[in-house]
C-alpha cells in the first residue's frame, strides 16, 4: 500500500522491515476554542519526513502551516489551543503522550524551530553571543567563556563577518539577513536531527532571501538534518525542497516532489498558486490571482473548502469533502507521492 490511502490519505501501517522516518505526523487536529465558537486550524494533517530530506508546506495565510509546526515543537498556547487527536512521531515515539519534561529535551536538541520574525524573536536587551551561548550553559552546562566561543564558532558557520568582533552587539545592529543567520545559528546550535523553519525569509529582499536559503540548504547537507520549510512563496523552495504539501483551511490538498509539482499541479489551488508567481515572459500582463479570501475556520464550507473560489467547482464540490487521493498517469500506474484532495484531480493533472 502507498504512503496515501485510496480513501482517506493517512499514512499506511508500516511492517517491521521497515526504517521509521526521522518525523511523522499522522491525522493530527488542531482546534481554538473562541467566544465565537471552535476554529478548526488543523484537520487531518499527515506527512513524513527523513532525514537528509526537505519538505516544503505552502499555503496562503491562515491554511494551517505555523499552526502545525507549533503542534511538532509543544508551543501551541492551549488554553484556547487543543490536539483532540492525531500522533507526532518523532523516531517512532509519539510526542503528544511524552511528559513535559520529556518534550523539553527533545526541544532545541532534536527539534529547532527558526521563527519568521528575527527581530521580535531575539531578546533586544541582550547581546546576540549570551542569547546563543544560552543554549550551550543551559543545555551542556558549558562556562561562560566557553559558551562565547561557541557562539562565535556558530556566527562563522553561518557567515557572520568578523564573528569575534560582533558577538557583544545587540540584535538592532544587524541587518535584517544577519538577524535572520543569527536565528538559524540557533536553531543549529545543539547539532537537531530536524529544523522547522517558519517563513525564514519574510521580509528580505530577494538576494537575501536567496542568500539565506542557499545557507540553509549547505547547513542541512552538511549536518544531514531533516528540513521542514514553511512557507507561502513557492519560488523560494524550487531549488530547495524533495517534496512538497500544500495546506488550505487546515487540510493538506496535495502532495508531490517539487518538480512533478511545479510541472503538473493536481489540484486547483496549487494551479492557482503557480499561477500567481510573476514571470518574465508576462511582462505588461495583469498578474492573475485567486479570487476571494481564505475561510474563515469557523464557518468552513461544506463540501471541498476551496470550492467557492475554484474554477473547476461543480455540486458534489459543495456537498462531498474530496479524500487524499493517490494520483495516477493516465493508464492508472501510480505517480510516486502524489496525492490530491480533489474530486476532479484528472481533469487538474492530464487537462
Amino acid at each position: 500500500m502507498t504512503t496515501i490511502e485510496k480513501t482517506a490519505g493517512v499514512p499506511a501501517p508500516r511492517s517491521e522491515g521497515d526504517s521509521a522516518p526521522l518525523l511523522e505526523v499522522r491525522d493530527l487536529h488542531v482546534e481554538f476554542h473562541t467566544r465565537d465558537g471552535v476554529a478548526k486550524a488543523v484537520n487531518g494533517v499527515n506527512y513524513t519526513v527523513a532525514a537528509g530530506e526537505t519538505l516544503a508546506v505552502l499555503g496562503e495565510s491562515g491554511s494551517g502551516k505555523s499552526v502545525t509546526a507549533q503542534a511538532i515543537m509543544g508551543i501551541l498556547d492551549m488554553p484556547p489551543g487543543r490536539i483532540p487527536q492525531g500522533e507526532i512521531l518523532f523516531r517512532g515515539k509519539d510526542m503528544l503522550k511524552m511528559s513535559g519534561e520529556e518534550r523539553r529535551k527533545i526541544r532545541g536538541q532534536k527539534i529547532a524551530m527558526i521563527f519568521q520574525d528575527a527581530l521580535s524573536s531575539l531578546n533586544p536587551v541582550l547581546s546576540v553571543g549570551y542569547q546563543l551561548g544560552e543554549m550551550f550553559r543551559v543545555h551542556q552546562g558549558a562556562s561562560r567563556k566557553e559558551a562565547k566561543a561557541k557562539s562565535i564558532e556558530l556566527m562563522d558557520k553561518v557567515k557572520i563577518p568578523a564573528a569575534s568582533a560582533r558577538v557583544n552587539d545587540y540584535p538592532h545592529q544587524f541587518s535584517g539577513g544577519m538577524r535572520q543567520r543569527i536565528m538559524i545559528a540557533m536553531a543549529l546550535a545543539l547539532e537537531p536531527d530536524l529544523i522547522i523553519a517558519d517563513e525564514p525569509t519574510t521580509a528580505l529582499d530577494v538576494t537575501v532571501q536567496a542568500q539565506v536559503m542557499d545557507l540553509l540548504a549547505e547547513l542541512q547537507r552538511e549536518f544531514q538534518m531533516g528540513l521542514i520549510l514553511i512557507t507561502h512563496d513557492l519560488g523560494v523552495v524550487a531549488d530547495v525542497a524533495d517534496k512538497i504539501a500544500v495546506m488550505y483551511a487546515g487540510r493538506i490538498v496535495e502532495t508531490a516532489p517539487v518538480h512533478e509539482l511545479y510541472k503538473r499541479p493536481a489540484h486547483p489551488y496549487t494551479r492557482g498558486l503557480l499561477d500567481s508567481i510573476p514571470r518574465l515572459d508576462q511582462k505588461g500582463q495583469e498578474l492573475y490571482a485567486i479570487k476571494g479570501l481564505p475561510p474563515n475556520l469557523l464557518k468552513v464550507p461544506a463540501g471541498c473548502a476551496f470550492n467557492p473560489r475554484c474554477p473547476k467547482a461543480d455540486d458534489i464540490c459543495r456537498t462531498d469533502t474530496p479524500p487524499l487521493l493517490q494520483v495516477t498517469e493516465r493508464d492508472g500506474s501510480e505517480l510516486t507521492g502524489r496525492g490530491s484532495a480533489c474530486h476532479f484531480w484528472k481533469e487538474t493533472i492530464h487537462g
